[in-house]
């Protein structure tokens, strides 16, 4: 019996748990879709591919699994690439399908030929072009093998019309083992690296441990959460990796961070990168005579580490595991007291002064005010998404995280415009959960119109825009095509569907997030336009000292 490279590519993507696909339609993709339908793949068209890879990437962080888009050939497929470069430098999972131009017609200048690999490559982990359709399910299965293996990120498969729509013998098909045939195991750490940390552990006074995305893609929240209670550690996370143990712990104290990093004696850093958001780990940021221990699970990733005193090649989850029976009987709590009972002062003092801060009742509104107000009203389980320039810093300071993978935000590749895609791909993935959006009015005009994708698919989020006029603050007004207008989102929302409130006062703030969290409760995707002062400036940390 013969089948179709599209019916192959639809099974194959089934056979990986694929629920979700984000897409636009076109040739040669069309009929590939039609197949994943077929097969009970939910499919979400987007109004943008940029889009659809956003969607994908905030899917797999939600899921701790790779996220899927597809696009039709030619620049369906090149505008996938903003979103799959995010992805790259994010370390997220994100399997990309384009279809392309037929192999048979490959230097004719076939419709919307162009060497859509070569495209992808700078982009992605791993691109290459399936040339036999009995082949897809082989190549399928490497792609998402190779989107997790190591450090996660983003691959790209190139799909010719001819290959879709060949058909051949299902006999000649090459599918890979069944999961349930496959065991995979976990690197562990070495007997002689958990002794060298113990014994980093016993000498230090006031360590730290700082961990980031490789916690959730390692599933390794519940491990880390058992490790700080039985060694007493005060922990930090990355932007990226916030949620993934309660902020409201004893042992973090946020807002004493800049103390933490600069006394520390012992930086512990898990699944993260000592890049531009630590400063790379370098004074003033740190201790200049702070020691470096390092657990990462890809090997490459651990040679950029020029000055990691102790580098453990390990899962997170298999050497937290590891470390959790090493320092049972340590009594390591007891010692370091009073680095935590420092670090609470620190932190008491900061937020006496912060909280009075973020009471600010002028108006225009105070962004800070714009995310107590938020802070205050979202749930422990609310997935979080911020984007933009000043109000991505204030909610990155102001709002904590408790749960993982429910705080998603640019990245470190800072791209904007991820916001609204972001939301809708979190949506997707945990229906269930309330989905928050704060934006600022810049960054939201460049995915705008995903507005209506929310509203087709029936996927309510609530957005909160920071409308202070343009793209960042400017209390000189100096910067170059800053300004952008009081643009009525509110207004745009309401024609597409959705619920608008409009809000000029600080005490309007609650009651506008109520009424629209009751149309979201509804079905009913909802925006909240929110004046806030242009003149309002963030702090740019941690991005000063990249800068300077």
């Amino acid at each position: 019996m013969k089948i179709r490279g599209n019916t192959l590519l639809a099974q194959a993507l089934r056979s990986k748990g694929v629920e979700t696909l984000f897409f636009i339609m076109g040739g040669p993709i069309n009929d590939a879709a039609n197949a994943c339908i077929a097969n009970g793949i939910r499919l979400i068209d987007v109004r943008h591919e940029q889009a659809a890879a956003m969607m994908a990437q905030a899917y797999a962080r939600v899921r701790a699994t790779p996220g899927v888009c597809m696009a039709a050939s030619g620049p369906g497929t090149v505008n996938l690439t903003t979103g799959l470069a995010n992805a790259l430098i994010d370390c997220a999972p994100v399997v990309a399908l384009g279809g392309s131009s037929a192999l048979n017609e490959i230097g004719t200048g076939s419709f919307q030929e162009i060497d859509q690999v070569a495209v992808m490559r700078p982009v992605t982990k791993w691109a290459e072009r399936v040339h036999e359709a009995r082949r897809i399910p082989e190549y399928i299965d490497k792609a998402f093998r190779l989107a997790m293996a190591g450090k996660p990120g983003p691959v790209f498969l190139d799909l010719p019309a001819d290959v879709l729509y060949a058909e051949v013998e299902e006999a000649d098909v090459r599918w890979p083992l069944a999961p349930e045939k496959r065991e995979t195991t976990r690197a562990a750490a070495s007997s002689a690296a958990l002794a060298s940390l113990l014994g980093l552990l016993r000498q230090a006074e006031r360590p730290v441990i700082l961990t980031g995305s490789g916690i959730l893609w390692s599933q390794a929240s519940e491990a880390l959460h058992q490790f700080i209670d039985l060694s007493g550690i005060p922990f930090y996370t990355t932007p990226q990796g916030r949620g993934v143990v309660p902020e409201d712990h004893p042992c973090f104290f946020g807002l004493a961070r800049t103390k933490a990093f600069k006394e520390a004696d012992l930086v512990i850093v898990i699944g993260t990168r000592l890049n531009f958001v630590f400063n790379y780990g370098r004074a003033p940021r740190f201790s200049p005579s702070a020691t470096f221990a390092r657990i990462d699970s890809d090997p490459q990733e651990m040679a950029t580490s020029q000055h990691v005193a102790l580098r453990i090649v390990a899962d997170a989850r298999e050497a937290l595991t590891q470390l959790q029976a090493a320092v049972r009987n340590e009594d390591l709590p007891q010692r370091y007291a009073a680095w935590r009972e420092t670090l609470a002062q620190d932190e008491a003092r900061r937020r006496q002064v912060f909280e009075i801060s973020l009471a600010n009742n002028d108006t225009p509104i105070h962004p800070l005010r714009l995310c107590r107000e938020i802070r205050d009203f979202i749930s422990r389980d609310t997935i979080l998404v911020v984007d933009g320039q000043e109000i991505l810093n204030y909610g990155r300071q102001t709002i904590p995280g408790f749960q993982p993978g429910h705080r998603l935000n640019s990245g470190p590749f800072g791209t904007m415009g991820v916001g609204l895609p972001f939301g809708i791909g979190a949506k997707a993935a945990k229906p269930d959960h309330q989905v928050v959006v704060l934006h600022g009015d810049g960054s939201f005009g460049l995915n705008a119109m995903e507005l209506d994708t929310a509203i087709r698919h029936h996927l309510p989020v609530l957005i909160v825009i920071s409308l202070n006029g343009g793209w960042t603050a400017d209390p000189e007004q100096k910067k170059p095509g800053r300004f952008l207008g009081y643009t009525r989102f509110d207004k745009i929302a309401e024609a597409l569907g959705g619920h608008g409130e409009y809000v000029e006062r600080p005490e309007d703030i609650r009651p506008a997030l109520e009424r629209a969290s009751k149309a979201v409760a509804n079905g009913q995707t909802a925006l909240v336009n929110v004046v806030t002062d242009w003149r309002a400036r963030a702090s740019m940390a941690p991005f000063t000292a990249y800068m300077t």
